[in-house]
């Protein structure tokens, strides 16, 4: 799959905010293209997280710390892929973060999801009439290897 185009009204500050979670595939793989309406920070012990961190799974054992920053008196809903939390069996997961805006207050979602295996963002999105993300980031985990397996 190719790089998906940028409309020519979108500033710098759209596409900096888009390159890594393209180049990272989160754009394609877990999310349409959207223009950024919003900011995302994220941090695990007080440690902001980029797009494309390395997490250690130690690290986010806790919840993260979220903040958005969009226009006033807007609502979000974060959705967070896989929802479970970085446990990461085998290999690199990623995991994604996407705040997208309400067209109101929502008392709860319209359909709860299903596991994470099953999970599917768009559907999620558009079951909750939600549209696009106003803003997402993602991280990278892998298993830590266990304390007693070091190499000599």
């Amino acid at each position: 799959m190719g790089r998906p185009d940028y409309p020519e009204v979108w500033t710098g500050m759209d596409r900096a905010a888009l390159d890594p979670l393209v180049v990272g595939r989160v754009i394609g793989d877990v999310l349409d293209m959207f223009v950024p309406a919003a900011e995302l920070a994220v941090q695990y012990g007080g440690k902001e997280i980029g797009n494309g961190s390395e997490v250690k799974p130690s690290s986010a054992a806790e919840p993260p710390r979220v903040h958005i920053r969009g226009s006033a008196n807007n609502y979000y809903t974060l959705e967070m892929m896989p929802y479970m939390g970085p446990q990461p069996p085998t290999g690199i997961h990623r995991y994604v973060f996407a705040a997208f805006r309400q067209h109101g207050v929502m008392e709860t979602v319209a359909r709860r999801p299903v596991e994470r295996g099953h999970f599917n963002t768009r559907r999620f999105a558009s079951e909750n009439e939600l549209g696009l993300p106003a803003a997402a980031l993602y991280f990278n985990s892998q298993k830590q290897p266990a304390a007693g397996n070091k190499k000599r």
